[in-house]
């Protein structure tokens, strides 16, 4: 980091960095059950707030009407996202993996989640605090792409099912507009 931050990218900065660890510890401190569906369930819901919350954050100090935008599509879609998963937790409940299906996603799951974190937690920061936005949640939405394919490869519950491929075409479409944007700001 050559420049020094600007007050605002601090500021900025120590927000994003307590959603950061706060998501961390959310996610990986869920009491896991014999349901495959209601773990990736009480899982995906703190990344989704997480998420939220980023937005939130940088929505107090952007100006940049394509990143206000991106930030504002967050915000509506996952929460919209976390209502669906929270109304199919009781049926998902009901659709139990064997002990091997369970071992299998959260050594997959610890896997995903320890590269998103990582690259979460040393994107580069400078004082553009847009760019700072994308660095950080770009690695973010491909985390929950990976996380959504890794139940998918497990039996989960009917409810979940359009939940899940609805997370990842949104989180897909959303890192394809976010890498341009980015790519834009660092010519």
């Amino acid at each position: 980091m050559g420049a020094q931050l600007c007050e605002n990218t601090k500021i900025y900065l120590n927000k994003f960095y307590e959603i950061l660890d706060e998501m961390i510890q959310k996610m990986t401190q869920v009491r896991l059950t014999d349901s495959v569906s209601q773990n990736f369930i009480c899982q995906m819901i703190p990344h989704h707030r997480a998420a939220i919350e980023m937005c939130r954050n940088v929505l107090r100090f952007t100006q940049n009407g394509a990143i206000r935008e991106i930030a504002c599509h967050i915000i509506e879609e996952q929460t919209r996202s976390i209502a669906n998963m929270e109304k199919a937790f009781c049926p998902c409940g009901n659709v139990c993996n064997t002990r091997e299906a369970l071992c299998d996603y959260q050594r997959n799951f610890q896997g995903i989640t320890r590269t998103m974190f990582t690259e979460m937690g040393n994107a580069c920061a400078d004082n553009n605090i847009d760019a700072n936005f994308l660095r950080e949640m770009i690695p973010h939405h491909e985390g929950a792409v990976r996380m959504g394919r890794n139940a998918q490869c497990q039996a989960i519950c009917q409810e979940l099912q359009p939940i899940i491929s609805a997370i990842i075409t949104s989180q897909e479409e959303g890192i394809c507009r976010m890498k341009r944007l980015l790519a834009c700001m660092e010519q």
